[in-house]
């Protein structure tokens, strides 16, 4: 009886997703406003992170320490409109991190970047006026290596308190990495897990049309660039997707709330 309770209450946290009612432009004021003597992190899951949620208790618990979780995909919020009658707010993290860098990073803020090259980085210092850009690149395959992975944490705490830090090394690695620094409890500011943001951003891969991404198609457009890569993986995302869409229990937690329990 145990075993089938234990069994039941696993298949009900693979089938519930979470997210914060943000909008870009809700968010990027909240971010603004995150207090400084604080660590929180930003998970923005796609429909591949929700596959990985279905799939795996880990993801999951990386996922349940993040203090805010915002929608990417444009499509998965078209298709619970559509079929569930249920509106999620959208806001991708290519978006939301060009924006902070528009609006909200200034020249004297402490920004940490762990990701991207060291030309990319250089790029953004330019652009922005960066004079408080910290970055670390580490290598592929770091998360396996405990020292490497040491390396970046005590990166990102030596730049503490710095006001964003952006992990830009894929998922699940930034999602792991974020979270051992919430646990660590030494560094302070708002992580923002933004996978290949700083690529759009700095032109190293081109985002698609704006007209694609409001239909929900960028994933179409990303798949035509680099089909030996995104192939599989898009193909396995769709052999789940309507289960997730039609199975899914999908929880919108409302500002007011997120800003009294973050």
């Amino acid at each position: 009886m145990e075993a089938m309770q234990t069994a039941t209450a696993d298949a009900a946290a693979r089938y519930r997703f979470r997210f914060d009612a943000y909008g870009l432009d809700g968010f990027v004021e909240r971010a603004a406003a995150f207090e400084p003597g604080r660590f929180g992190y930003v998970v923005t899951p796609n429909v591949d992170h929700l596959v990985r949620l279905n799939d795996s208790a880990q993801f999951r618990s990386l996922y349940a320490a993040a203090s805010y979780v915002l929608l990417d995909s444009r499509l998965l919020a078209k298709l619970l409109r559509l079929f569930r009658r249920q509106h999620v707010p959208v806001c991708t993290g290519s978006d939301l991190t060009r924006v902070l860098f528009e609006r909200v990073i200034q020249p004297h803020d402490r920004v940490v970047l762990i990701g991207a090259r060291d030309e990319q980085a250089e790029a953004l210092r330019r652009r922005y006026g960066l004079r408080q850009l910290a970055h670390h690149n580490p290598p592929m395959g770091f998360i396996r290596d405990p020292q490497q992975v040491e390396q970046c944490l005590q990166f990102v705490e030596a730049q503490s308190p710095s006001r964003f830090t952006l992990l830009a090394v894929g998922s699940p690695q930034q999602e792991m990495l974020a979270l051992a620094l919430q646990q660590r409890g030494r560094a302070h500011g708002l992580a923002l897990c933004v996978g290949a943001s700083i690529d759009f951003l700095t032109g190293a891969e081109r985002r698609a049309p704006q007209w694609m991404q409001q239909a929900g198609l960028e994933w179409l457009y990303r798949l035509a660039q680099n089909p030996s890569r995104l192939a599989r993986r898009y193909l396995h995302d769709a052999r789940h997707l309507f289960g997730l869409v039609f199975r899914g229990r999908y929880e919108v937690r409302q500002p007011a709330v997120v800003a009294q329990d973050a």
